[in-house]
């Protein structure tokens, strides 16, 4: 007869780190293929200037795959800032302080990235 010294093992949040992992990586994949589009524009559209720097945002197809790519970029930013700060700041409050500090730095960082690219 065996013991069983509780050997039971609870895993909680499993899901979490393979959603964060993928969110991730699908994040910097469309990052990556926004900044090959990006360089595409720049290389093969002529001579560059302020004019064709704005004309290639003032697309509506630009804009909106560059208002996609800039969400996708916070949220990045975002599971990655946490999960440093869940990794490293132990103190709790200290932590709550930092992730609440980076939320609203990323949300003004957004308003003002949709303010230029809507400015254009």
């Amino acid at each position: 007869m065996s013991q069983n010294y509780g050997t039971k093992r609870i895993v909680t949040g499993a899901s979490y780190g393979l959603r964060d992992w993928l969110a991730q990586r699908i994040t910097a994949v469309l990052m990556a293929l926004f900044t090959v589009v990006l360089l595409a524009q720049v290389l093969f559209g002529g001579p560059l200037g302020y004019d064709s720097w704005a004309g290639i945002f003032s697309q509506q197809w630009m804009k909106t795959l560059t208002f996609v790519v800039i969400i996708a970029m916070l949220y990045h930013v975002w599971v990655g800032m946490r999960d440093l700060f869940m990794d490293y700041i132990k103190p709790v409050g200290i932590r709550l302080t930092l992730q609440v500090f980076s939320i609203v730095w990323l949300v003004g960082c957004a308003g003002w990235a949709i303010q230029v690219l809507w400015r254009l």
